[in-house]
């Protein structure tokens, strides 16, 4: 028989594949003509993580570096994206939203939260509630961990 935590793992593991689902298939139907899913990924990942580096938005996409870097050639061509070196390390590739990506984000993201939001819609705000909360704390648990994570990374780095 199952424990709890097992059992809130087991809803995890079912649910959140479900609303990304949701979340991609509207995003998609959103996204700019030309833009591929990988490249918008690219996009909500830069977004996401001010001075990420080309490494890390390979491994977030689950790429060889060189697939990553003709993603990346493409939006820095539709200016969506901007790349900069490192002074210190000419192979370290920095990343950063342009205005025009900002903005596509911005409208994507809205039109993803409109569709989650008539997903929600049917629900009493005190239900709307327990799940808000319930994010609150999943995010925290997830970051708390990936903390512990890289941190045992660094670690094992300087040994």
């Amino acid at each position: 028989m199952p424990t709890p935590v097992q059992k809130c793992a087991d809803e995890v593991l079912d649910v959140i594949p479900l609303v990304m689902c949701a979340i991609r298939s509207e995003m998609r139907r959103h996204r700019s003509p030309g833009l591929s899913v990988p490249q918008f990924r690219a996009l909500a990942f830069a977004g996401g993580h001010t001075g990420a580096t080309l490494g890390e938005l390979a491994e977030h996409l689950g790429l060889m570096p060189p697939a990553a870097s003709a993603i990346v050639e493409g939006l820095v061509e539709m200016k969506l994206l901007e790349r900069s070196e490192n002074r210190l390390d000419r192979r370290r590739i920095f990343l950063a939203l342009t205005g025009s990506g900002r903005e596509k984000l911005t409208d994507t993201r809205r039109a993803a939260r409109k569709c989650l939001a008539g997903m929600f819609s049917p629900l009493p705000e005190s239900e709307c509630g327990q799940i808000s909360n319930a994010m609150k704390m999943l995010r925290e648990l997830v970051l708390a961990e990936s903390g512990r994570h890289a941190a045992k990374e660094e670690r094992r780095g300087a040994l």
